[in-house]
């Protein structure tokens, strides 16, 4: 396989066409394991380049091996942090431990996630989803984009105790390190000041300049100077009068301060972005695929199996990355200690190997087992909140827009790991 054809799988512009499917079947036949190369982006520098997993069981071998390939050593992003203290702070965080550290960390989280939490708030959420379909039904048109952002970050707001005036920060800061490939998202800055509370406008004085720079180099998104402004929110907001939120607990259980200040990161961020980009991925491929659509309008008993589907189909996270802790063979290639390994959730959910007809979208399909929420030890703690959020919201959006449609071409984030839409123009018949 040449480096020319592995190089679009690591190049942002590429996603920004659309998932490379047919590239990702090739390379599952003659190349499963593989070499692709960083290249420089932008003013991205060029990195070493890593080893490219493919199979679906290779995928599902990598991410339940920490012990072999571990979140720690170099975090879990493609690119590597700036400096020694960006890596020694983005190793706070839960995603990026191994266990035993991960396990403490996960119990935390864990208490925020109780099924009767999420149970009670199964019924807002619907309440929400519904709302927001009924705010815009008299129009007969929108950007079903800027309709379904505003559930994860309602959804995170209520959980993490941030006022309703400060929720437009959570967008700004998913855009920022999320699409920060994407010259639209890069810096957003769409929160109104005047609008903020308190502790909202005294953090922008925080907030660095756009784009952040570093000796006249792009910071990297994920380090604590590029997002100074979120760090400063989330300490005022443990501090705060509301003793019972999440934050406030979560800062009364013993974390240090980088501990702390990655877990605001990991519930503003990384539980905002993906169903930002998950819902309207599973409205723009029902839509593709009429006739699911129209079962699943007329059935809902099918709604479990759908969302599955959806997830499988269009998974928000495409890759996520591992550093071997020594040297080890993966799918006939020798990988040494130190090397990058990134494993492709979107391949492997198209796996002929575990999926009959892969590229098939099948509302009914049973088994479904895909990998959009990991698999192992991270196994993602809020995959039931975000199933029912994407539950909610396509059920809404279905049930109360008669004759939706597509509206024109949707445009793609350019990214090269959230599998997202930055505009989805769609159109339904109204009773006028």
């Amino acid at each position: 396989m040449s480096a020319c054809r592995t190089s679009a799988v690591f190049d942002p512009a590429t996603y920004a066409r659309g998932v490379p499917y047919e590239l990702f079947r090739e390379l599952r036949e003659r190349a499963p394991v593989c070499r692709v190369p960083e290249t420089a982006v932008g003013p991205w520098p060029a990195g070493p380049g890593y080893w490219a997993v493919f199979r679906h069981a290779d995928v599902k071998h990598v991410l339940r091996t920490p012990g072999l390939f571990s979140s720690h050593l170099g975090a879990t992003q493609i690119r590597d942090p700036d400096t020694a203290d960006d890596l020694e702070f983005v190793r706070a965080m839960m995603l990026n431990q191994d266990p035993p550290a991960h396990a403490r960390l996960r119990r935390i989280v864990a208490a925020a996630f109780t099924p009767r939490a999420v149970r009670d708030l199964a019924v807002v959420i619907e309440e929400r989803a519904r709302a927001l379909v009924d705010a815009v039904a008299g129009r007969g048109a929108a950007d079903f984009v800027e309709v379904a952002a505003d559930l994860p970050v309602w959804t995170l707001a209520h959980v993490m105790g941030v006022p309703e005036e400060d929720r437009r920060l959570l967008f700004d800061w998913s855009n920022r390190v999320i699409g920060y490939q994407d010259a639209d998202h890069r810096a957003s800055s769409t929160a109104d000041p005047t609008a903020l509370s308190p502790i909202g406008r005294a953090a922008l004085a925080h907030r660095p300049a756009a784009p952040p720079e570093r000796g006249g180099k792009p910071l990297n998104p994920r380090s604590r100077e590029a997002l100074a402004d979120m760090f400063a929110y989330a300490h005022a907001l443990a501090d705060g009068p509301r003793p019972g939120s999440v934050m406030a607990r979560m800062r009364q259980a013993g974390l240090t301060r980088e501990e702390f200040e990655n877990m605001f990161f990991l519930f503003a961020v990384a539980g905002n972005e993906t169903l930002r980009n998950g819902i309207p991925g599973g409205l723009l491929t029902l839509l593709d695929h009429p006739e699911s659509c129209e079962a699943l309008r007329r059935r809902p008993d099918l709604t479990d199996a759908a969302v599955e589907e959806v997830l499988r189909y269009w998974p928000p996270v495409m890759d996520f990355r591992r550093t071997a802790t020594q040297d080890t063979e993966l799918g006939g290639q020798l990988i040494r200690r130190g090397e990058k390994v990134v494993v492709y959730h979107a391949s492997a959910n198209r796996d002929e190997r575990v999926f009959a007809d892969p590229d098939r979208f099948d509302i009914t399909r049973s088994p479904n087992d895909h990998v959009s929420f990991g698999f192992g030890p991270h196994f993602c703690l809020g995959a039931h909140l975000a199933r029912l959020q994407l539950r909610a919201m396509l059920r809404a959006a279905l049930d109360r827009l008669p004759g939706l449609e597509r509206a024109g071409e949707p445009v793609r984030l350019t990214s090269n790991f959230q599998n997202g839409l930055k505009h989805l123009p769609v159109r339904w018949r109204t009773s006028r």
